[in-house]
């Protein structure tokens, strides 16, 4: 039996405190724009709304195991995925909607992304839309924002799951992504957009982080042709077995810091409670 939700909105509510204690471990200045989550348009390009992944023909579930973790669930193996099919049901169910990141926020347009494509950081420090990877079964965005108001502009909020094919390939996605700040502290998201000073920071299980195996956060200063800059602008991933969730959080004129950091705790929270429901071993 699944546990109750108010301990697994306890649970979010930990996530949240997590990405906190790292965002102002890595903060410098006040005004600094935070943290970025990697969710880019091919290059030039707007990404494409999704379209249901191909199955891949993997192997058939094992009986039913269950591996006990540091962490305060416990997965079962036969609820692992091992298609893409089943990859794609698991990121569909777990991907943030508008709701997951406060009052008022609405789909934008395209509001999610080709599943059979990644977001690959290049040699030029260009993000692009490549096909996955063999070591990875699927990865999908949605894009969410709450609309520009009373003279305060837009917030604008992507949630990208990404689900790998074994632990091992999630771990390295986490370990690489750590190091991307220190290669590139200048990323192009797309022809119309850029992030500066990115700075990051990450915690394994245990070492301040009680909430998820592996948690990274980046944090710089966002540039937008249509909204200007420098705006605040917050990145956190986080890792539960074979899958990531990732939350960036765009920031522009009139839009706070906590408003924000709001939205991302609260998805990134939410999101991690529906990995270990639908993962999660009966009681």
């Amino acid at each position: 039996m699944v546990r109750g939700g108010s301990d697994r909105w306890r649970r979010g509510a930990a996530v949240a405190l997590v990405v906190g204690v790292l965002l102002a471990g890595c903060s410098g200045s006040g005004d600094a724009s935070d943290t970025g989550a990697k969710t880019p348009s091919t290059k030039g390009a707007s990404t494409e709304p999704g379209a249901e992944a191909k199955g891949d023909g993997g192997p058939a579930p094992s009986p039913s195991a269950s591996v006990t973790t540091g962490l305060d669930w416990t997965p079962d193996d036969s609820k692992r995925p091992r298609t893409r099919t089943q990859a794609l049901r698991l990121a569909r169910n777990v991907a943030a909607e508008p709701s997951r990141w406060g009052s008022g926020y609405v789909k934008r347009s395209p509001y999610e992304s080709d599943p059979d494509f990644l977001a690959v950081l290049d040699g030029d420090c260009v993000w692009q839309r490549e096909p996955l990877p063999p070591s990875v079964l699927t990865s999908f965005t949605r894009y969410s924002e709450l609309p520009a108001k009373g003279g305060k502009g837009p917030i604008r909020m992507a949630a990208t799951v990404v689900v790998h094919r074994e632990v091992a390939d999630a771990e390295w996605e986490m370990a690489r992504t750590l190091e991307e700040a220190l290669r590139c502290p200048e990323q192009r998201l797309s022809g119309s957009e850029r992030i500066t000073g990115l700075l990051s920071a990450g915690l394994p299980f245990g070492v301040g982080n009680f909430a998820s195996d592996d948690v990274i956060s980046e944090h710089g200063e966002y540039h937008s042709d249509q909204l200007g800059g420098p705006h605040y602008y917050i990145w956190g991933q986080n890792r539960l077995g074979q899958v990531t969730v990732s939350v960036v959080g765009k920031g522009s004129e009139g839009r706070t810091r906590e408003e924000i950091d709001t939205a991302v705790f609260e998805g990134t929270g939410a999101m991690l409670v529906d990995i270990q429901t639908e993962l999660e071993a009966a009681e």
